[in-house]
């Protein structure tokens, strides 16, 4: 008995670890890291997200930061996805944001998707369920948006709001006492 019991939890922990390590870094053809010039081409080549060439792409006000926003509305209104963003810093793609249509798919289904895909999430609330391992955070949001994020370039870019945001108060700080 005591070696079922043994083998049952080894089973159930090697069974968790390899959910959580085998979260994707992306949807379809479309990967966390890859250059904006992969991530263009990969679009081009899948109707799903309704790419339209250059004019999808603008550069956010940190020129470090390139963001792609795609609208299946005119050029693929049978997708299952509506609006998706896909985020660049330095290159390389960080965030992946996909809209889900409301009309053509729920919540619940992608939830209980995910969960026997993946494992139950390590964080849930009313607003999201979130599952992660060492290199990517995969969020499904409320109402219908799925997220994949490179959790190191995450975890580096709020490193350095904390700084920025420090650095803002103390100049506060300076300013109050001199008045």
């Amino acid at each position: 008995m005591k070696k079922f019991i043994f083998l049952f939890f080894t089973f159930l922990c090697t069974s968790l670890a390899f959910s959580e390590e085998s979260l994707p870094s992306g949807y379809r053809n479309i990967k966390l890291g890859m250059t904006l010039d992969e991530v263009k081409d990969a679009l081009k080549k899948d109707y799903q997200f309704g790419y339209r060439g250059e004019r999808d792409v603008s550069l956010m006000p940190d020129h470090q930061k390139i963001l792609i926003e795609t609208d299946t509305s005119r050029t693929a209104p049978s997708s299952f996805l509506d609006k998706c963003w896909f985020q660049f810093y330095e290159d390389k793609l960080y965030i992946i944001t996909i809209n889900v249509k409301p009309t053509r798919m729920d919540h619940y289904s992608i939830f209980s998707t995910l969960s026997k895909k993946y494992g139950n999430p390590g964080n849930i609330n009313p607003q999201k369920s979130e599952w992660s391992n060492d290199s990517v955070i995969m969020t499904l949001e409320r109402p219908l948006t799925l997220k994949y994020t490179d959790k190191k370039v995450y975890e580096k870019l709020m490193e350095e709001s904390l700084v920025q945001n420090t650095a803002q108060e103390m100049s506060a700080q300076a300013f109050l006492e001199g008045l």
